[in-house]
């Protein structure tokens, strides 16, 4: 019937639990459930006789309420217990910060000239002059602010026949691994390649380690990736050669990506609705406080393998955590591993001293009931089938893409339009201008998020940064095309009176305001994801939209090694880009406040309110599905199929 197939397209014919956690068919309790059903119902058609009851198969919906039934008899967050894992999750982000920003000093690119020239550091043979590579970007804590990037004048070439180099380092190191092995000249390349490793490590071991966590769950993933990023780190400390660092790099970022994402989504799974984004954004300033004392820790160290080393022992504290940090409990109720949810829950409620026997709704009973149920678990690629679950991360996909990559491009505006100079040409001056406007576009999140929601704050951003973008493209390019002619009319009279240092300013403005706004773009974007994504497939969906940021980030190292050509087509295109997620933000749902998707199914009825209101009085012309279930009749009307098909233009969580 048609009206059944649109049911199930919508998620309201409720065969997607099948796929996604419901009891295997033959079971007792569902055999006696059905006959029970089609004994009172009235006659209708087979199809509708099949389906599995509401909710997720024949499971008790009291238990796949987490947020209203399990939560609140684990006594929300305000359980010391879970205080004390929610604080567990932020000590890590200073570390990671530490890893995320190493990149600005160990492969920084000093001044340089050659020794054998009488001594004489003239300058004629550097090829880099002030450069501050601050390349890792990402936001709320997870990945870093992209660096503004350096060309290496081609003049210099002559100057490259050189035995032996001496270097000025500005990033408060002795050496580095540019000076250690003689990066410059014919093998600045390698410099690139070396940066190049860090972020395809980094965006492999989001989709990969995001796959595992749905499979295996959050804390394997967390430990492994501890173990194995300080074989890997310190291991860089060793390295013999750029060929050997570069590979090693690549190794550490993959583990970095696991730790990162799995931290990211246990904090999230802890927390209530009105707590996640609060909870996330301290883990954001964390990291940035890493941001912060790295150039501090760097003129400590002294020597690059010292800092590295430095960066990655504090991951030692990480194996404590294989004791005292337990699973998602949200993620194993989920996936119907209800017999380790029980123990779980008794070590919660033992942990918070809190009386079994005050479970008013009865949980308990419950889960006894359905310990022998099969565990079902999911992969992300489940999401092809859905109608809307796709849709939102594929937008909140391409928006952290949009939002980290054109994130250089304003980084790269506010060196001036030959790119010869750095802002202030002091390496500290440039980190800390960077890290700021990282910082100021948080603490703007911070109440505008609280005041418009997810998809307001999202959409808000957006514009400003398209708005920036096409201010900086069109408006400057129009100002400098007028200013070249002689006889222009009045109107562009005091266009033509502007100097090229008023210019610069407003090119400089324009480019502050979008990278204040792309990173919070590309920061939001990730929580979003982690607030509509189900939890059966949270991690996959976190892993798609952080490996879409890091996407964005690798255009960074990517124009660099082509010597930015190239450069005012690529702004272009992610300009067009904004625009396009402008429209696409509207199509989200909004999460503020909401309760996190469980399964498939919820996240498939989890989309957008209309956007007007309907007036009071007024009959609605959408059913909702509570309204559905009380007709038997509906397969015979095509017209209430139609408004079936609909119904999840409303929120359904």
């Amino acid at each position: 019937m048609a009206i059944d197939r649109r049911r199930e397209a919508a998620g309201g014919g409720r065969q997607l639990p099948e796929e996604n956690g419901s009891l295997p068919a033959g079971e007792a309790g569902s055999a006696a459930a059905a006959t029970a059903i089609l004994a009172v119902a009235p006659p209708a058609p087979a199809e509708i006789q099949t389906l599995p009851p509401p909710a997720a198969g024949s499971c008790s919906p009291l238990l796949l309420d987490y947020d209203g039934s399990v939560l609140p008899l684990l006594g929300g967050l305000g359980g010391g217990y879970q205080r004390t894992l929610v604080l567990l999750t932020w000590i890590p982000a200073l570390f990671i910060g530490f890893s995320q920003f190493s990149d600005s000093f160990l492969l920084d690119q000093p001044d340089f000239w050659c020794r054998e020239a009488d001594g004489q550091g003239n300058g004629t043979g550097h090829l880099t002059r002030g450069s501050a590579n601050h390349s890792q970007s990402s936001g709320a804590g997870m990945l870093g602010t992209p660096a503004l990037p350096t060309l290496p004048p081609g003049d210099n070439a002559s100057q490259c026949h050189c035995h032996e180099w001496q270097y000025r380092i500005r990033a408060g190191l002795v050496q580095n691994v540019v000076s250690k092995w003689d990066l410059v000249c014919e093998s600045s390349w390698k410099v690139h390649i070396a940066k190049f490793s860090l972020l395809v490590g980094l965006i492999f071991g989001y989709l990969i380690t995001g796959c595992i966590a749905d499979w295996v769950g959050r804390r394997p993933v967390l430990l492994f990736s501890v173990i194995f990023i300080l074989i890997f780190g310190l291991t860089v400390a060793l390295s013999v050669n750029v060929t050997m660092f570069s590979t090693l790099r690549f190794f550490e970022g993959f583990c970095l990506a696991g730790i990162i994402l799995s931290l990211y989504a246990l904090r999230i799974e802890l927390c209530p609705p009105g707590h996640r984004f609060m909870v996330t954004m301290v883990a954001s300033f964390i990291a940035m406080a890493g941001q912060f004392l790295m150039p501090g820790l760097a003129a400590l160290c002294r020597d690059w393998q010292v800092l590295q080393a430095v960066i990655i022992c504090p991951f030692l504290l990480m194996l404590f955590y294989w004791v005292i940090f337990p699973e998602s409990l949200r993620w194993l109720m989920a996936t119907l591993q209800f017999e380790a949810s029980k123990k779980l829950i008794l070590h919660f409620t033992n942990k918070n001293e809190m009386n079994i026997e005050s479970d008013i709704k009865g949980v308990m009973p419950e889960l006894e009931k359905e310990l022998t149920r099969r565990p079902k678990k999911v992969c992300i690629v489940k999401v092809v089938g859905t109608r809307n679950l796709w849709k939102n991360i594929v937008v909140l996909c391409v928006n952290s893409l949009t939002g980290f990559g054109i994130h250089h491009c304003f980084a790269k505006s506010m060196m001036g339009h030959e790119a010869k100079m750095t802002i202030t040409h002091n390496f500290y001056a440039d980190y800390y201008t960077m890290a700021g406007i990282a910082l100021a576009s948080c603490l703007a999140m911070c109440p505008v998020v609280g005041f418009l929601g997810r998809r307001g704050g999202l959409l808000l951003f957006m514009i400003l940064t398209a708005l920036a973008s096409l201010l900086q493209l069109g408006l400057l390019n129009l100002i400098g095309k007028y200013s070249q002619l002689p006889d222009s009319g009045t109107v562009y009279k005091c266009l033509c009176s502007m100097s090229d240092s008023v210019k610069d300013k407003f090119s400089t403005a324009f480019s502050i305001v979008g990278m204040f706004s792309s990173h919070a773009v590309g920061s939001l974007s990730v929580f979003f994801c982690a607030e509509i994504t189900p939890t059966v497939i949270r991690g996959g969906g976190l892993g798609l939209v952080l490996a879409s940021a890091g996407f964005g980030m690798l255009t960074a190292p990517i124009m660099e090694l082509h010597n930015q050509k190239g450069y005012f087509l690529h702004h272009v295109i992610f300009a067009c880009c904004t625009l396009i997620c402008i429209i696409c933000i509207l199509l989200l749902p909004e999460s503020k406040n909401q309760n996190l998707p469980e399964n498939i199914p919820d996240g498939e009825h989890y989309t957008r309110k209309p956007l007007l209101p309907h007036k009071k009085g007024e009959q609605p012309l959408l059913l909702t599905n509570s309204e559905l279930k009380d007709y038997s009749g509906l397969h015979d009307s095509s017209a209430v199929g139609d408004g079936v098909s609909e119904n999840t233009t409303a929120n359904g969580m």
